[in-house]
This record gives C-alpha cells, structure tokens and sequence, in this order.
C-alpha cells in the first residue's frame, strides 16, 4: 500500500482481486480469494508499532555492518503529519474526530496533526530512530530520548556516534553536553554577545566557523529522507487517527525506505540506495 500510494483498505482489497503482480507478491493462488478487508486490517492491529520498530531496528544494524560503518554524524529532524480530523469546536487546539491531534507548527502555519521525529545518518541518509508525539511538543522533549536510541542502535552495529546536527530548534545546554560535538545553532536570544558560534539568520544564511558551517550542510538529508517517505512511500497519506495508529501508519513508510536501501545493497546497486523509483515501477 505505501509503495503503490494505495490510500484505503477497501481500495488494496480491490487491487488484490484484479492485480495479477500484487497476487504473486502476496502469495494468492490463481483461482484463490483475495484477503478481506478484515483481515488486513486485523493483520496491521496484531503487528502494532513495537513489532514493526524491531524489524526496522534490526534492518537498521545489519545495513550499516554490512557497510562498516566506523563513525556517524547524525540529523536530528522532526516533521509534520496532517490529522484526519477537523478542530474541535469547543476547543480549537485539538481534534474533534481524532482527539489526541494537537495544533502545532506546520511549515510557516500551524495545524492540526502529530510530529514524527527521526534521527538519521548523515552519509547513508539511514534512517536510525524516530518517535512519534502531538504535534503541540517542542522538538527539545524528544531529543535526550532519541539521542540515547540513537546512541544504542550504533553500539549493537560497533559504530560510534561522531556528532550531532540539527536546526536551532534544539538548541539546549541537555543536548550539547550530552555529546562530544553539536553543530546546532544558537538562536537569536541564546548567548547573543558571545562571538565564533554557529547561528542561522531568516533567510537560512549560516555565520560562523568554517569547520561548523560545512558540518552543518548536512542538515538537508534529513530533508530529502522526509520527502522521500512523503511523496514516495505515502507518509503524507494519512487515513488513521490516534497516536498509536500514526505511529504504524509512519513506521511501513519507513521501513519502506529502509528495504529500499537493503535491495540496492543486495542487488549491487548503491547507487540506487535513496532512489524510490527504482523499485517503485
């Protein structure tokens, strides 16, 4: 469903009666019926986001062994989901069908909907860990508890964590001292007297030591990563509501990415590793 950007059960049950290709794929015989709805739908329930997080995190370890990776420079990042809900008008700034989405900045505006907050590296654009929250929660509650996932993902793959980057939206004494080097910028209000920090004006423009400055041009990837699981692998496709539901709903589109990296691997084709359309066709 997520590679195909099928956007209802009702639509995958249809396509699997019909599609000769997805019937191989999930193993229906020629004259067989295809899997209800039901029962796709009690598949995902029995899976849940713990089940689905271990086989990310497993396939996670075992690609970056098989690259031997040494030291890592990770992004931190936190993106928008859209809820499907509308605002509750007895409160604007929740849900009214999916009462746990919280208003929350989305872009340059603010909406209703949930945040999805990944760690990646740098070089791999490998996506190391995530977690999800309201969209209401600063980036700053989040990042301890990523960092030390981050941390023990690298460990079980005899890596090392090298430095952290992220935007300036997790700027926090916490963060910094609890790695060797933070190439986050300080905002406009922290320490504005002192001179030689990393800051990042309005218009993205990055002033500061060379040596930071060139570590922090990595930021984008994680960028790309999230455009890739929006417009790729159905992320912006939201059709659940919960916590719970959007966590799973996120967690098939990553691990989506991740055996997209892993195929290119096997195949011999890293080349083709962050290339979705290679086996989207």
């Amino acid at each position: 469903m997520k590679m195909k950007g099928v956007r209802s059960l009702r639509e995958m049950t249809r396509l699997l009666d019909v599609d000769p290709r997805l019937r191989k794929l999930c193993l229906i015989k020629k004259r067989e019926t295809a899997y209800p709805r039901s029962v796709l739908s009690r598949f995902s329930r029995k899976v849940g986001e713990d089940k689905l997080t271990r086989i990310i995190e497993e396939k996670v370890i075992k690609l970056l062994k098989q690259n031997d990776a040494k030291e890592v420079d990770v992004v931190f990042d936190a993106s928008f989901i859209k809820a499907w809900s509308t605002r509750d008008p007895l409160d604007n700034q929740k849900g009214y069908s999916d009462m746990e989405a919280r208003v929350g900045r989305a872009g340059k505006t603010f909406s209703l909907g949930y945040k999805l907050h990944l760690s990646i590296d740098s070089k791999t654009m490998l996506p190391l860990t995530c977690a999800f929250a309201s969209a209401n929660q600063n980036e700053k509650k989040h990042s301890l508890s990523m960092l030390e996932k981050t941390k023990l993902i690298l460990k079980q793959s005899a890596a090392r964590l090298r430095s952290v980057i992220a935007d300036s939206q997790y700027s926090d004494g916490k963060l910094r001292k609890a790695v060797d080097e933070a190439v986050i910028p300080y905002p406009a209000n922290q320490k504005r007297d002192v001179k030689g920090l990393l800051r990042v004006d309005k218009k993205f423009r990055t002033y500061g030591p060379e040596d930071m400055k060139k570590e922090y041009h990595k930021r984008p990837h994680i960028e790309a990563v999230y455009s890739f699981l929006k417009t790729q692998y159905s992320l912006a496709i939201n059709k659940v509501r919960g916590l719970r539901n959007i966590a799973s709903h996120a967690l098939y589109s990553l691990l989506c990415l991740v055996l997209n990296r892993e195929a290119a691997e096997n195949l011999g084709r890293s080349d083709k590793a962050v290339s979705p359309t290679y086996f989207n066709t």
